[in-house]
């Protein structure tokens, strides 16, 4: 299961209005090769969900994960910063053993 915080939940309901999508178009969260830390996160709008996917709902929010992502963001929390440091999402996820400075790739 993937965690939204109040504050990623408000970005991503800004984010659909502002871009002019449908509450169709569910987050999907993945895991793809590459970035410093050998694995990096993807996050997007999808409006397709495929039979392989699991589809959690938190604070409203629908999220999309395809099978083999899932076993990289068990008990994630999917954050929102925007603080003085950055701004943007944040994963904080418990299984992995390092992750780059950016925030945005990791190893597990």
């Amino acid at each position: 299961m993937i965690i939204v915080s109040d504050k990623a939940k408000e970005r991503i309901l800004e984010l659909r209005k502002e871009e002019g999508r449908t509450e169709n178009e569910n987050i999907r969260v993945s895991v793809k090769g590459g970035g410093c830390s050998g694995l990096m996160y993807d996050l997007g709008f999808d409006a397709t969900v495929v039979d392989s996917d699991h589809v959690f709902e938190d604070k409203g929010v629908k999220i999309l994960v395809d099978r083999k992502s899932l076993l990289y963001l068990a008990g994630t929390v999917l954050e929102f910063s925007d603080g003085l440091n950055g701004k943007g999402f944040q994963f904080v996820n418990p299984n992995a053993s390092r992750t780059c400075g950016c925030g945005e790739s990791f190893s597990v």
